[in-house]
């Protein structure tokens, strides 16, 4: 109920009291209500109201009042829009004061439940040169009318209303732009990221737990959630924050959960109501460690194809709600997840068919290594002896059985080389040292020279330390490519290999003199991306520096152990010439 002491009537100190207090509040609504309790304190109205004007000036668009309790104020039903007297200050923008406000012309007098109110006072408040709504004031204390220093007060008190309405929309418009800088920063920021990923890095494990921390720090979640569609069910592919143990693999089926809503529609889905809230705990992502309270679920989508859903709960600050601006942001985040996801999905296709495409050719080759040379060879043995079985000599057979026996060592030979080219047994009896500088050996009868310096740690026994069985073949399979490629590719005179072992690396380095080629053009070769692929599976680095003419240098750096004890290893082993 409004209080029914009437209040004294301030002095100049008062009034400059109140006008402080009016300019000094930034937030426009804390203004609004300020004004308001100070214009009935200046003028003892009972009631007091201000009408804030829609953007064609022409009606309210809202209206403040004071001095009506709630259960009234429901009572009376929908706000006034500017009929009537109230209008009449937006048509004529002056004072208006009258003794009795049913007597005015336009009056339209009061809806149902509304309070008796007699006594009027109106002032526009104007923002610069523009109005921006009206002070009402009704039902002056002591039943009397409002008095011209009542007019004197509220018009002066709309002038430091107006500009205290300024003052505060602008900070307000200074801090809202501010905030949505600060907000379109960290998308921008978190967007970067993804890009950088995408430019360094198409794992897409890698990229995924890199897609679930930027976002759940972007909307300060509890949680944030990856799921990807996989054979018609959801699997949980990253995820960060508080979440319970083993959630990442774990299968949840698609139809019917809540994630299936936002996959079918293409929008995002809320969790706000009651049942969606329960039916999300227990059947989305089943358990997570606490129930959730809020939610949104994001459809990754890319060129029309839906990869799965961000899901993010419980707003750590402001929450567990999100608001519709983490709505928009994390929608304009998924998107370039989805585009993250689909270009490691993409890349990872391609790999695995490249793999395939590339080991067809190797079986290929060994088939008509096989056909061409140990087959046929058979074949004209077999005819060899057979032909002197018919011939039935004993000088005829004697003569078959000395040629068989000088092609099958030829053949045994030709095996021996073919075996060896799949996996030397130097490499798994004597490690990379004896098997590079066998494999430098067999390259020489091709014409390729190549100078070997292996320079691995030794252990305590002098001997050099033997590495895991991947590392080796690693080291042993870079050079046995790069050599290769000198010589059927690069038609290269002279190489030289180098794999120096430092404290946590080996560097292998293999160059040649050959016509080189323009390394920025994409290869379909075999032993480029086999090195690659073996170089990120431990986690290593490959280069290959070349251009036209100017031969090739391959660079690989893979990481190690560090030894407890080693020797120099630049005295592990010699340089080796051959050829």
């Amino acid at each position: 109920m409004a209080d029914a002491r009437p209040p004294a009537s301030p002095g100049a100190r008062g009034l400059l009291e109140i006008a402080r207090s009016v300019l000094g509040d930034l937030d426009l609504d804390g203004v609004l209500d300020r004004v308001l309790e100070s214009a009935r304190e200046l003028t003892g109205a009972r009631y007091a109201a201000i009408g804030v004007l829609n953007e064609s000036r022409t009606a309210l668009a809202r209206f403040i009042t004071v001095g009506l309790d709630e259960t009234t104020h429901r009572q009376i039903g929908s706000e006034p829009t500017g009929k009537g007297v109230l209008g009449e200050l937006i048509r004529d923008p002056r004072p208006l004061r009258m003794a009795d406000v049913g007597v005015h012309p336009r009056s339209y007098g009061f809806p149902v439940a509304h309070p008796p109110m007699k006594s009027f006072l109106g002032a526009p408040v104007m923002v610069g040169s523009t109005l921006f709504g009206n002070l009402y004031l009704t039902d002056k204390h002591g039943g009397g009318e409002f008095t011209a220093a009542d007019q004197e007060s509220l018009v002066l008190l709309a002038g430091f209303a107006g500009v205290a309405i300024d003052h505060a929309r602008r900070y307000t418009g200074s801090e809202a732009r501010r905030d949505e800088l600060q907000r379109t920063v960290d998308t921008l920021e978190a967007t970067v990221q993804i890009s950088r990923a995408l430019g360094g890095q198409t794992d897409l494990g890698t990229v995924l737990e890199l897609v679930a921390k930027r976002g759940r720090a972007l909307v300060c979640a509890r949680a944030l959630v990856i799921e990807l569609e996989r054979d018609g069910n959801l699997e949980v592919a990253a995820a960060a924050g508080e979440l319970a143990r083993g959630l990442v693999g774990r299968q949840i089926p698609l139809k019917g959960s809540v994630a299936d809503a936002a996959l079918r529609t293409g929008r995002t889905q809320r969790l706000e109501d009651e049942l969606t809230r329960v039916r999300f705990n227990e059947y989305g992502l089943g358990r997570l460690g606490f129930d959730v309270e809020g939610g949104l679920i994001v459809p990754l989508i890319f060129n029309g194809r839906f990869f799965g859903v961000l899901i993010a709960v419980d707003r750590l600050d402001g929450g567990p709600q999100f608001s519709a601006e983490d709505e928009r942001l994390l929608e304009s985040f998924a998107a370039s997840a989805a585009t993250a996801v689909a270009t490691a999905q993409s890349v990872a296709v391609e790999r695995r068919s490249q793999r395939l495409a590339v080991a067809e050719q190797e079986r290929a080759r060994w088939a008509r290594e096989l056909h061409d040379e140990t087959l046929q060879g058979l074949a004209a043995l077999r005819l060899g002896l057979s032909a002197a079985r018919r011939a039935g000599s004993r000088e005829a057979l004697h003569e078959a059985v000395e040629a068989t026996i000088g092609q099958l060592e030829n053949e045994i030979s030709g095996l021996r080389a073919l075996i060896t080219e799949l996996r030397p047994p130097e490499l798994d009896q004597l490690g990379p040292t004896a098997a590079i500088e066998a494999l430098a050996e067999r390259v020489a009868k091709n014409g390729l020279g190549v100078d070997v310096h292996v320079g691995l740690a030794l252990d305590e026994s002098g001997t050099p330390r033997r590495h895991t069985p991947e590392v080796e073949t690693t080291i042993y399979r870079i050079v046995q490519e790069a050599l290769t490629n000198a010589v059927k590719n690069g038609r290269a005179h002279r190489g030289v290999v180098e794999v120096i072992e430092h404290d946590t690396t080996i560097e292998v380095t293999v160059r040649d003199d050959g016509v080189g080629f323009d390394a920025t053009d994409p290869t379909e070769g075999f032993g480029v991306l086999g090195m690659h692929e073996r170089t990120e599976l431990l986690d290593g680095t490959l280069e290959i520096e070349s251009a036209p003419g100017q031969g090739t240098v391959v660079r690989a750096t893979l990481p190690v152990s560090s030894p407890t004890k080693r020797r120099s290893a630049d005295t592990a082993g010699p340089i080796r010439q051959t050829g």
